[in-house]
């Protein structure tokens, strides 16, 4: 008890799915590695297929604009979630009554509600500047369309939060498709039917899906969801303390994948179609957070419970993470360094024919990232958000400096050299951290990813011997 009061009985739904502890059972890594990894891959292939009609039904100019008001925005919104999810998540995890569990997730209902208050009030107050700043006057309108949908997002989030504490990720799974699915299908049909796309009228189709997916997310939550009729302030305190130093680390991690866009609109060497141009590269290079966004989501609560085991287990399970994601990889990062131009002409069109070389810098970002980005899982899951905070504002600094140079000098080259650079030496100074605290060796995860590789030969090579790739999947979990 945070403040020293029991609830009575009476103030607490008890369902029975929330009373027993959560406890991973035999495939959770195959069960919520299909549904994570499928909620990663819909949300790509519709943010991928609105972007293919987008570079299409739109000009460099108006394209780069919309680009930099979903920049904007992301970067809000992730730094919302690392106030709320990674606190709820390990709490609720570890919580044994449905008192305790009713008093966590109205607290953090209570943050989600105010930390969306600030957004909006910081959308209605910098929205004009910022249009400013980057020479897009239409962008004001946008960030104002905004401060409604991350309104109408709080129930999307919360059940989000709620399910994945409770290790269900199917929910997410379809919450999420329909969050992105409504947007890719309204733009479809607006470029199938040769009718003129306004990003306006996207904006407001942005508010109808968080709508939908609010609904679909609280309908799979329910089962799960306890509330008190009274909020415990001290469990609100709690929850900010643990939360700030994630939430300032994914908001700056997530300026730190944004920056470079920002910049190059707003330096005289870029500008919006500058943008436009890098978003084609980017658009690519993003397919390579499917498997790392998937395992972190995976990791979190995992290496949670192995911070029980020592930091051996916490080391083997970073290693592995990493190694896994390094199997997707490398094959992929090879493919695009060969086929650089004709994967731009395919994605973004004849406008934009002959920026491969950018591509081929920008793919790089996917070798280095995996390590980044499971660090922070791992440091959170420790319970060092501060240090890993610390490590996140730096890279930040370090991108904004070395695209400041770079973008002045190259241009759009520039920005992906100037990011490629900071995230290199991000990388080289975390593995320095990990190898100091957890004794982690940065080339091991590429021996499990070789292992990766051997297991899957496996899985194939019994499928076909058994007639039954079901069996070999079961056996292949079951050494595991």
């Amino acid at each position: 008890m945070v403040d020293g009061r029991r609830n009575p009985p009476s103030t607490v739904r008890r369902p029975p799915s929330a009373v027993k502890p959560i406890l991973v059972k035999k495939g959770y890594w195959l069960r919520s590695g299909f549904y994570t990894l499928s909620e990663k891959a819909a949300m790509l292939v519709f943010g991928f297929g609105s972007g293919v009609l987008l570079f299409r039904g739109l000009t460099k100019e108006v394209f780069g604009v919309w680009i930099l008001f979903l920049s904007i925005t992301s970067i809000l919104e992730v730094g919302r979630i690392g106030l709320l999810q990674n606190a709820l998540v390990k709490y609720l995890t570890t919580s044994k009554t449905p008192d305790e569990i009713g008093r966590i997730t109205t607290a953090s209902l209570v943050l989600n509600f105010i930390l969306t208050g600030i957004i909006v009030f910081f959308l209605l107050v910098l929205s004009h500047p910022l249009s400013l700043w980057l020479d897009a006057p239409v962008l004001a309108g946008l960030l104002k369309i905004y401060c409604l949908t991350t309104v109408l997002l709080i129930p999307f989030f919360q059940g989000n939060y709620i399910q994945q504490a409770n290790l269900s990720f199917k929910g997410i799974f379809y919450a999420n498709a329909v969050k992105a699915g409504i947007l890719f299908f309204y733009i479809a049909w607006l470029f199938f039917n040769k009718i003129e796309i306004g990003i306006v009228n996207l904006a407001f189709c942005q508010l109808a899906a968080a709508v939908a997916a609010s609904l679909v997310s609280v309908a799979f939550a329910k089962k799960y969801t306890i509330f008190s009729k009274a909020v415990d302030w001290g469990w609100v305190r709690k929850l900010f303390r643990f939360g700030k130093y994630v939430f300032g680390t994914n908001f700056s991690a997530q300026l730190f994948k944004n920056v470079d866009k920002i910049l190059l609109a707003a330096l005289p060497a870029g500008g919006a179609a500058a943008v436009a141009i890098y978003e084609a590269a980017i658009k690519v290079t993003n397919l390579m957070d499917v498997p790392t966004g998937s395992m972190a989501s995976m990791l979190f609560p995992q290496s949670a419970r192995r911070m029980e085991e020592g930091k051996e287990a916490v080391k083997r399970l970073y290693e592995k993470a990493v190694g896994a994601i390094l199997a997707f990889m490398v094959p992929a990062i090879l493919f695009v360094l060969v086929f650089a131009d004709w994967i731009i002409l395919v994605v973004a069109g004849s406008d934009y024919e002959g920026w491969g070389n950018v591509l081929r810098i920008t793919i790089f970002f996917g070798l280095l990232m995996p390590y980044v980005v499971q660090f922070g899982t791992v440091l959170d899951s420790m319970g060092k958000p501060n240090v890993n905070f610390f490590y996140t504002l730096m890279s930040l600094v370090l991108t904004v400096v070395f695209n400041l140079v770079f973008i002045s000098m190259f241009g759009v080259y520039g920005a992906a050299l100037g990011t490629l650079s900071a995230i290199a030496l991000t990388f080289i100074i975390m593995q320095l951290y990990l190898r100091k605290h957890l004794n982690v060796n940065p080339l091991k995860p590429f021996s499990y990813m070789l292992g990766f590789y051997k297991q899957l030969f496996d899985f194939g090579l019994n499928g076909i011997r058994n007639g039954n790739l079901r069996t070999a999947a079961k056996e292949a979990v079951g050494k595991e």
